[in-house]
């Protein structure tokens, strides 16, 4: 029987919308999820709203709700986003139920059964007035780093310093207004410290974690590692802890708890196992991988980890960390606008796209991605829309459109190479994405569409149907053709699963599974049966609309320079005048960029392979490296000077020139001819 394999992502917190970051973690785990669903294997996707804790109980009183009322609002939004996103979650819970109290009370139960909770008496700030201690989120005072006033008890939000209640100057309770009492109270603690070398041996694993990460946890070794206090007095929102009085399980304990309260929901929804225990009893077989992000490292692989091995319960055999994300290069940011949130992204834009970037910037480590607006829309025009999308669009509009639909029979000496070459890619690519490579398996499946069009642009059928007796020859390539686009379906699915559905109908047959795929030989299609209705997979995307992704940003008056810089001097000369003459021995063409390299040892050079429709590509030398990574160019639509007599650069033939528009270096942009066959003149 297959292992089963249970798969989470980090709790969002029921405290405010959705946003592109959240999307970072989800998108890359659904991606892995598809990924180990389409080879057949027995998993499932859980997560869950984290809903306790004091921010959601101080924002419910903002707003005159009920904690209750106040995260259920949350909870609609979050699980429509998911939805919209086609994030593939087979249950969304709730940590405010039933069933997360009941292993929260069974947890804590095992925790002190085996000595792992002892008591600690805790000096915290407490409202008079109010009658309560006070967490952070109650407390308003002035940020001792920046002088900023009205800045919670643990963080600024101006300058972004974390500092403890103590620290805060003039430090009042948001609900009286009062100054604090600090009073002691006694509290129950978790004993990490009697964890030590288990969790050494834990995240010494490479396979439980990535080596960088792990490196850091060693701190808390060397300074000792500090027992977790786990309670908070009342009133709070969350669950009673058995056996005391007016105290309450810390957001912190039952948060991670949720994972295995997600299961038991899921238990019961579906019936496909008796509880949650099927998959969480230390003895279980069962795998458990969690994804999260950096900042929350040392809750999910020291904390957690000790507490479910007091608990006798399964500790998790993988946790992956990404990274963070930035806009255009910056920490997101409400005063620019680059705070992006999900719902008005997808008012402006389709998510295949931000799932399409994604996957090809992420990797099995902790680095951060940039979400560079710039680079997003060009990446996508190039690779998903001008590669795959254009790819498939070719082929099967021109089979509906001059052969009915009909393909031609297998023609072994012709698409085999093709077929087999791809086939000999598949295997990395699903290595890559059950290792959550997915920029590596991105990277091998635009190959793939660079080959195929390649081939296609070296048969020329658009030019071979117009003679009667080329038009076999060209129902024959673009029939090769289509066996790439078929083998698309298996291996876009785990990143673009509503563009593989809209391709697989216009092929007019089911899907290719990775299973299948990886077993596979030529022929893959049946040719006998006709393709579906073609028509374009996805539209280019216009710089004008994903620049309404930034609002609210200031009007450009407001935004003050760092410093006054000098105007450059600009050189008024007119430039030599030439006889019109000159001017029209000049041919310009229309160019598809096939493939794009870095020149070694020349910092500023390309070499491109150019689709110029003459048969054979043009190599062509361009000076556009710091504007454009090589992978942004491929697929691109260009204009070259095709005329110009052959020159060597850096031993490398080059003929032909790109034209661009710009000062140089950075700031150029390449002419762009629209959407026209390569080898069209450009007027």
């Amino acid at each position: 029987m297959t292992q089963k394999t249970l798969v989470t992502c980090a709790l969002p917190y029921a405290n405010g919308p959705i946003h592109l970051g959240h999307l970072v973690e989800h998108i890359q785990t659904d991606i892995y999820v598809r990924a180990l669903r389409s080879l057949g294997q027995n998993v499932i996707f859980l997560c869950a709203d984290d809903q306790h804790g004091a921010p959601i109980e101080l924002n419910a009183l903002k707003q005159g709700l009920s904690p209750e009322q106040f995260i259920a609002q949350w909870f609609d939004e979050h699980t429509a986003v998911f939805r919209d996103f086609q994030i593939s979650h087979d249950h969304y819970a709730s940590t405010n139920s039933p069933e997360n109290q009941h292993y929260a009370n069974l947890i804590y139960g095992r925790a002190k059964e085996g000595g792992s909770i002892g008591k600690k008496d805790v000096e915290q700030p407490y409202d008079a007035k109010a009658g309560r201690w006070l967490s952070d989120r109650f407390i308003r005072g002035t940020c001792p780093n920046c002088k900023s006033p009205d800045q919670y008890g643990d963080a600024c939000e101006v300058c972004n310093a974390t500092y403890s209640p103590r620290e805060l100057i003039n430090a009042r309770s948001a609900l009286s207004g009062e100054a604090l009492e600090w009073r002691k109270s006694a509290h129950s603690v978790f004993l990490l410290s009697k964890h030590g070398e288990f969790l050494k041996q834990t995240i010494a694993d490479p396979a439980f974690m990535n080596p960088g990460p792990a490196a850091q946890l060693g701190q808390f070794f060397e300074k000792g590692l500090a027992d977790w206090d786990i309670t908070r007095d009342g009133p709070y929102f969350g669950f009673p802890i058995p056996g005391e009085t007016n105290q309450f399980f810390y957001v912190w304990l039952d948060a991670p708890i949720g994972y295995i309260a997600a299961t038991e929901q899921w238990a019961k929804k579906t019936g496909k196992a008796k509880s949650a225990l099927d998959y969480w009893d230390e003895n279980a077989d069962a795998k458990i991988v969690h994804t999260i992000g950096k900042d929350i490292v040392y809750f999910h692989c020291l904390f957690w980890p000790a507490v479910l091995k007091v608990a006798k319960l399964k500790r998790p055999a993988h946790v992956h960390i990404h990274g963070h994300l930035t806009v255009n290069g910056e920490k997101m940011s409400k005063s620019r606008g680059t705070f992006i949130n999900a719902r008005p992204y997808l008012d402006v834009l389709d998510p295949n796209y931000l799932r399409f970037y994604y996957a090809s910037l992420l990797g099995n480590g902790p680095e951060d991605i940039d979400l560079s607006l710039k680079e997003f829309r060009e990446r996508t025009n190039a690779e998903l829309v001008n590669n795959l999308g254009n790819l498939a669009n070719r082929a099967l509009t021109l089979l509906a459109k001059e052969f009915g639909g009909q393909l031609a029979p297998a023609k072994p000496e012709l698409g085999r190479p093709l077929v087999e070459g791809a086939l000999a890619k598949v295997k990395g690519i699903i290595d890559a994405f059950t290792t959550f490579e997915s920029r590596a398996a991105v990277k091998q499946v635009l190959e793939i569409g660079y080959s195929a069009n390649q081939f296609l642009a070296a048969a020329e059928p658009w030019k071979k149907l117009k003679v009667p007796e080329t038009r076999e020859a060209a129902h024959q390539s673009l029939s090769e053709a289509a066996e790439i686009v078929f083998l698309l379906t298996a291996l876009l699915e785990p990143i673009v699963p509503e563009l593989t559905q809209k391709l697989a109908k216009q092929l007019g047959r089911a899907s290719l599974s990775l299973a299948q795929a990886s077993t596979a030989t030529y022929p893959l299609l049946d040719r006998s049966v006709k393709i579906g209705d073609p028509s374009p997979l996805i539209n280019r995307l216009e710089a004008e609309t994903v620049e309404k992704l930034i609002v609210n940003a200031p009007p450009p008056e407001e935004k003050k320079p760092k410093q006054k810089e000098e105007p450059k001097k600009v050189d008024a000369a007119p430039p030599a005048e030439i006889e019109f003459g000159d001017f029209v021995k000049v041919a310009f063409k229309a160019g598809k960029v096939l493939a794009c390299e870095k020149v070694p040892k020349a910092d500023k050079l390309l070499k491109l392979s150019v689709d110029l429709g003459e048969g054979t590509p043009r190599t062509i030398v361009s000076g556009i490296a710091e504007a454009y990574a090589p992978e942004a160019v491929i697929g691109r639509n260009v204009v070259v000077v095709a005329n110009l007599k052959p020159r060597p650069l850096k031993g490398i033939e080059s003929r032909g020139m790109i034209l661009t528009a710009g000062k140089g270096g950075k700031d150029l942009i390449l002419l762009d001819p629209g959407d026209v066959a390569p080898g069209s003149e450009v007027k």
